[in-house]
């Protein structure tokens, strides 16, 4: 029942502050945590909807910020959004074109729990993946990354996948997160690239 409690005072105050969803408090903390975000960089959010970490980027920075996700999301001042699978190479290009330079690229994603956890945890791993390849076809050297992702199998290779790309890859567990979730942060920094080694 606590639990419960906890994630109605985060909606409640999420809607008081004018923020989609409570999942911009996560992005609050990461940043508090690891200073992913500067203040000139240009920033991608992967699977954006409905906007929340959007809405955050905006005040992080002075660069550019792009929203990718499926579905549309409603506007927000100072954010180009673009509707497509971040998989495909078209809507990778047209986010570098839009940009110029990629310096962060961050992924909020989650899979549609099914209630079955090793199915679950594999999707989100899979997502997790998904961005880390975006990120290697995009971004600058230098630059860095976020995705969440589930504890549990194959976690591990998917940090050492992030530990090959950037110079330094830690994890983190927002505590805006509801309580008991097995969701975590994987945090690359500096990127040097995805050679044929970071497959």
């Amino acid at each position: 029942m606590g639990s419960q409690w906890g994630e109605d005072r985060q909606h409640r105050a999420a809607m008081r502050e004018g923020y989609r969803s409570r999942a911009a408090y996560k992005l609050i903390e990461l940043q508090e945590y690891a200073g992913v975000i500067r203040r000139d960089d240009n920033v991608v959010d992967l699977g954006a909807a409905p906007g929340s970490w959007l809405q955050v980027l905006r005040t992080l920075t002075d660069g550019k910020v792009i929203g990718v996700d499926l579905n549309p999301i409603g506007a927000i001042e100072g954010v180009e959004t673009i509707v497509g699978d971040l998989n495909n190479p078209a809507v990778q290009a047209r986010v570098v074109e839009a940009l110029g330079v990629v310096n962060v690229v961050v992924s909020d994603v989650s899979p549609k729990l099914s209630g079955q956890r090793s199915y679950d945890q594999a999707r989100a791993i899979q997502l997790g993946e998904q961005a880390l390849a975006f990120a290697c076809a995009t971004l600058k050297p230098g630059g860095n990354f976020v995705a969440k992702s589930f504890q549990g199998e194959d976690f591990a290779e998917f940090l050492t996948m992030v530990r090959k790309a950037f110079r330094s890859a830690r994890t983190y567990q927002a505590k805006a997160s509801r309580r008991g979730s097995r969701e975590i942060y994987v945090i690359g920094k500096n990127f040097i690239g995805c050679g044929s080694d970071a497959d």
